[in-house]
């Protein structure tokens, strides 16, 4: 079985979005441990600056540019995981103990998926991040899970999530880890 919804990002009131009309989301959760997302980001794309896709490779400060995010917290537990994912194929995860309390992982193993496809008006980014290399209990836990996205274009950084709960953009704010996601049952 497995767990499917889509969700809506909602751009930072105070940052300007003239060129994006809209992300979206789609998650799913799959009895194999697996969690994919597909970002959806609808506007003007040949207006946003995307890195040209080249060889996956961990990168940092990928949130400067267009960049996915997803952050990955077990229910009722402080410690979480920040997943970068950047059109060009280049990605990063950081592992925290607490809000902003940790820092890079450097694990090939750690390698998410990605896949991209673009038009003239849309921009799809799919990954895949494997439960199970994030610890043995994620893929039985129920999961509070953060989605954002910086989108850098020619009228400027926008700051897109679930939930914006601060006066400023801020991603790692475990209030904004806005969609919970029980376990699946298993597969049918």
């Amino acid at each position: 079985m497995t767990v499917e919804r889509w969700m809506d990002l909602r751009c930072y009131p105070s940052t300007r979005a003239e060129t994006v009309h809209a992300i979206g989301v789609l998650v799913r959760r799959s009895a194999s441990a697996e969690l994919q997302m597909t970002f959806r980001l609808d506007g003007d794309i040949p207006r946003i600056q995307v890195s040209p896709p080249g060889m996956p490779r961990i990168a940092t400060q990928l949130w400067r540019h267009t960049c996915f995010e997803a952050f990955i917290a077990v229910e009722g537990q402080p410690e979480y995981h920040e997943f970068n994912f950047a059109p060009s194929g280049d990605w990063a995860v950081y592992a925290f103990s607490g809000y902003r309390n940790g820092g890079p992982v450097a694990n090939e193993m750690m390698r998410p998926h990605i896949a991209v496809r673009s038009t003239g008006s849309r921009l799809e980014l799919d990954t895949l991040v494997r439960l199970d290399g994030l610890s043995a209990i994620h893929p039985r836990a129920s999961l509070r899970i953060g989605l954002s996205a910086v989108i850098e274009a020619s009228d400027g950084l926008s700051y897109w999530a679930l939930r914006h709960p601060a006066d400023k953009p801020d991603f790692h704010d475990a209030d904004g880890f806005a969609l919970l996601i029980e376990p699946p049952g298993p597969e049918s």
